[in-house]
């Protein structure tokens, strides 16, 4: 399915992910039709697969944005606060600021500091995200008065307390179980996006399963968890264990 969504310009690629039902809803379609990807992807930008960024990092598949978003887009209204962890090359950011436009709150997390670098470039060259691209040092967010992204160095496992909690949270990393952290910071009623690591069950695979989970807490906070489909991701680590890994 997902080759069949390759297209051969950022409008061609939506289409294509709207034709084959992954975009269901007009909000999403227009949020990811005015990102373009190539802002954000140096190499073949509309290939429907995830590539490359540098620094062991990728991009996720356009599919797997357009199932992230719509996953998320009932609680991506006007206003709304967005925590993005593993925020890599700052794509999903622009594309949730456009979602939650106007007096919207979107937090990028990202601990490696290279990559804090580019997506701050991508987004600065990025026509609708220049201007309400915030590149204050300051590791807090103060309420917005109109839509605001913030990109942060920091370990995306502990999520930005700061700005908490958030309407919307998105992980683009695997975790290792659930983080609970990150589930404190969702506001009631709220949902996050997250694929989390399960143990093999004993079957012997070299490497953990994946699984998308969407996590949903209610208005009196009661959480549940529901397990999607499995998926193949970069695992969620702190800037140490990156480091370890990069030795090896």
């Amino acid at each position: 399915m997902s080759w069949r969504c390759t297209g051969r310009s950022n409008a061609e690629l939506v289409a294509n992910l709207k034709r084959h039902g992954l975009i269901k809803t007009d909000a999403v379609q227009k949020a990811m039709e005015a990102i373009d990807r190539a802002d954000y992807c140096p190499f073949e930008a509309y290939v429907d697969g995830p590539q490359h960024i540098g620094y062991d990092a990728t991009i996720s598949a356009p599919h797997m944005h357009a199932h992230a978003v719509e996953t998320l887009a009932p609680f991506l209204k006007p206003g709304a606060k967005v925590l993005d962890v593993g925020s890599g090359s700052g794509y999903l950011c622009a594309v949730f600021g456009e979602m939650v436009k106007p007096n919207g709150l979107v937090v990028g997390i990202e601990h490696i500091p290279q990559l804090v670098n580019l997506s701050l470039a991508n987004l600065q060259k990025s026509p609708p995200t220049s201007s309400i691209l915030s590149t204050s040092p300051s590791n807090t967010v103060s309420s917005p008065s109109s839509t605001v992204i913030q990109i942060l160095q920091s370990d995306g496992r502990l999520g930005h307390s700061e700005s908490a909690p958030y309407d919307a949270i998105h992980v683009g990393a695997a975790a290792k179980g659930f983080p609970e952290e990150l589930i404190k910071q969702l506001k009631a009623p709220g949902r996050m996006f997250v694929p989390v690591e399960e143990d093999d069950g004993g079957q012997g695979q070299r490497q953990p399963a994946q699984f998308i989970y969407v996590v949903d807490k209610d208005e009196e906070g009661n959480v549940t968890k529901t397990r999607r489909y499995g998926v193949m991701y970069v695992p969620l680590t702190d800037r140490k264990e990156f480091q370890e890994r990069e030795d090896r």
